[in-house]
């Protein structure tokens, strides 16, 4: 039985989203934290955690209601994020991915997209995904290859995408692809949207992950995949300017993602440290001990506070690229730190597949990677400095 820290409390939430993260802890102890570790074991998709998010309006809600949504500002999502992932970071990606690149099309997209495409994905009746990254590119938004030949009525889609959350479960992906060959290379791609059912679309899941395995990702191939031209999200050549936004926002997110699972790992180690003795005495009393328990809360307790600060300064466009690295950086650093002490303050019993701590330990070393790598975060934090 882990340590009831209560490292999530509402103190430093703003006001405004504390009642929905009051749900989305209650919806993680109801619905998450009872299957995390057989999920984790099986590695499949968890269908059923998935839908009852949606019936209980905790997924995609940060689109307006007006299009179906619950309107949820940035301090909100980060709020149910960090909930999630305290739970389990493999259930909690899944929900968070279930509706990634909706927001993309309701920014940037028409009215008929927003109706036919958008208000699905909010009302819970679809599944969206974001598909960005390639084989041989990662972090380089500017070094994709995928094309989209325009050609009568639309274009033509051909190329690789790969980490594409529902690439294989999805209803539509909004896709990012190559559109120009002008010198300005980051006004080259653009976004589209693109239904998974359509002829030149292939998709098979990535084979198993270390870590996060209730949540799939898949490796896409398009061979002259058509789409229309009324499927262009924005403007042709617009697309690098607005995932650039989109993953501002996005990383605040993954901060949370980071502070949920740093707070299962500090939860984890101080009910072992406590429960356990050696040497005559509770391994508790040990003075190294507590000094690690000790920077174990102390960073934590830094990162959540700038990543709270970091939404504010997101949502109000005040330095956002900057806030927005820092808070991923430092919050999933954080992650991999507490995970790592509290496997050693586990000593033997940390290499047991069946501990929380052992699942932790795998699921950090994935959010330090998505959403821009953190080398990439430092450069952008040097550069916006």
């Amino acid at each position: 039985m882990s340590a009831d820290l209560d490292l999530l409390d509402e103190t430093v939430v703003p006001a405004d989203a504390r009642e929905v993260k009051r749900e989305a802890a209650a919806f993680a102890a109801e619905h998450i934290e009872p299957v995390a570790e057989d999920y984790f074991r099986e590695g499949t998709y968890p269908w059923d955690v998935l839908e009852a998010g949606q019936n209980a309006g905790l997924v995609g809600q940060d689109i307006p209601e007006e299009y179906g949504g619950r309107g949820f500002s940035l301090s909100e999502m980060l709020a149910v994020a960090e909930e999630f992932y305290r739970a389990d970071a493999g259930i909690g990606l899944t929900l968070m991915l279930a509706s990634f690149g909706n927001e993309l099309v309701y920014e940037y997209g028409s009215e008929r997209q927003r109706e036919e495409y958008v208000r699905p994905v909010a009302e819970g009746e679809q599944i969206s995904g974001l598909a960005v990254s390639e084989p041989q590119t990662g972090s380089d938004l500017a070094g994709m290859t995928t094309s989209a030949e325009e050609v009568e009525g639309g274009y033509e889609l051909t190329g690789e995408k790969y980490w594409v959350g529902n690439a294989v479960e999805g209803d539509w992906l909004t896709l990012y692809a190559k559109t120009g060959d002008r010198e300005d290379r980051y006004g080259n791609y653009s976004l589209f949207i693109v239904e998974t059912d359509r002829d030149g679309y292939e998709a098979e899941h990535i084979p198993e992950k270390m870590g996060m395995r209730a949540s799939k990702q898949g490796h896409i191939v398009l061979e002259d995949c058509f789409v229309p031209e009324e499927n262009l999200i924005g403007a042709e050549g617009g697309g690098f300017y607005a995932l650039a936004d989109f993953f501002n926002h996005g990383r605040i997110v993954v901060g949370g993602h980071g502070l949920g699972l740093a707070a299962a790992a500090i939860e984890e180690a101080w009910s072992f440290v406590h429960d356990r003795e050696a040497f005559a005495r509770k391994i508790s009393e040990f003075q190294s001990v507590q000094h690690d328990l000790a920077d174990m809360r102390t960073e934590f307790e830094a990162a959540r506070s700038l990543n709270y600060r970091a939404a504010e300064k997101v949502e109000t466009g005040e330095d956002a690229g900057l806030w927005a690295a820092m808070a991923k950086l430092k919050s999933t650093e954080t992650a991999v730190d507490c995970a790592e002490r509290g496997m050693q303050l586990h000593g033997g019993r940390s290499v047991l597949t069946d501990r929380r701590i052992a699942r932790v330990y795998r699921d950090v070393r994935i959010p330090v990677i998505y959403e821009g790598a953190n080398e990439v975060q430092r450069n952008l934090v040097y550069r916006q400095s």
